[in-house]
């Protein structure tokens, strides 16, 4: 399938009036001209003071799927954004501004080729990308952490083996024997945390913090974002919702933010919007979680 929205901006529909900016730290602002061509306006984020901010990105279909499931082939975001290069603009965007990328070994193994920098996404802007970190004072690339309660982990994967962009892999004990003496480089550290089968929100949070990031994206899968809302440890949700409609399988796979399953018995937490943008027919929705 060919690229869908390719070149088209995401023009601003909508916009929440600003917080006062003398409360809070802000990472972001005006990008340099050939990343505004497509984004009108600044993208801001603000940084928290007691912990790393952590903001999530997912792309949905209307129906609310946002993974096909294993044995599906295009099981990750591009086959339900109908890889539209609007929703790779704005991943980019993302990951411009992050310290670190946090994603579940299910989402790396869907992305065998993936690696969870800017520049991969949208390689005709990487000098431009590469100026918008230098001007907010960042590293070159985020730190990739990969959540793997198994250790199962392929090191010849794409993500683990770009040298210039480190990689943690977040594991349990058993994860961290089972991956000792796999052949990964230099770029990749072994974090042995949580307990024997998981590795809970609480310690993937201290990992976080234990690189000096001050603001970390999620990009999925759906288990582990459920992992860290139910911890309340997601301060925002970018959802890019494609206009398509996929049915229901026992493969497919939800938010719990959109089925009300994440917190159980009951108990929701509540997020107000933001923004929104269009590209074509593709929205962009921005949530920002109550404390």
């Amino acid at each position: 399938m060919t690229d869908r929205s390719e070149g088209l901006p995401l023009e601003a529909l909508w916009e929440a009036p600003e917080r006062p900016f003398d409360l809070v730290d802000r990472r972001g602002g005006a990008m340099p001209a050939a990343l505004a061509e497509r984004f009108p306006g600044e993208l801001t984020i603000d940084l928290g003071r007691e912990r790393p901010t952590i903001v999530a990105n997912f792309v949905s279909s209307v129906d609310g799927v946002v993974a096909l499931g294993p044995g599906k082939p295009n099981a990750g975001g591009g086959e339900i954004s109908g890889f539209s290069d609007a929703d790779r603009y704005m991943m980019a965007l993302l990951r411009a501004l992050a310290d670190v990328v946090v994603i579940g070994a299910g989402t790396m193994r869907v992305g065998r080729r993936q690696v969870w920098t800017a520049a991969h996404i949208q390689p005709a802007l990487a000098g431009a990308i590469a100026a918008w970190r230098a001007e907010m004072w960042l590293t070159d690339n985020p730190i990739t952490i990969v959540v793997s309660a198994s250790g199962n982990l392929d090191p010849a994967h794409a993500g683990f083996n770009a040298p210039d962009v480190p990689v943690i892999v977040a594991t349990t004990s058993a994860g961290a024997e089972r991956m000792a003496n796999l052949p990964f480089g230099p770029n990749v550290r072994i974090a042995t945390v949580g307990n024997e089968t998981h590795v809970p929100a609480g310690a993937l949070l201290e990992v976080i913090r234990g690189t000096g990031a001050r603001l970390a994206l999620c990009e999925g899968g759906p288990h582990l974002f459920g992992e860290i809302l139910r911890a309340r440890l997601v301060d925002e949700l970018f959802l890019t919702v494609a206009p398509q409609v996929i049915g229901r399988d026992s493969s497919t796979h939800r938010l719990g933010l959109v089925e009300g399953t994440v917190f159980g018995e009951g108990r929701g937490r509540w997020a107000s919007l933001s923004s929104i943008r269009r590209a074509g027919d593709d929205l962009f929705l921005r949530y920002r979680f109550e404390p």
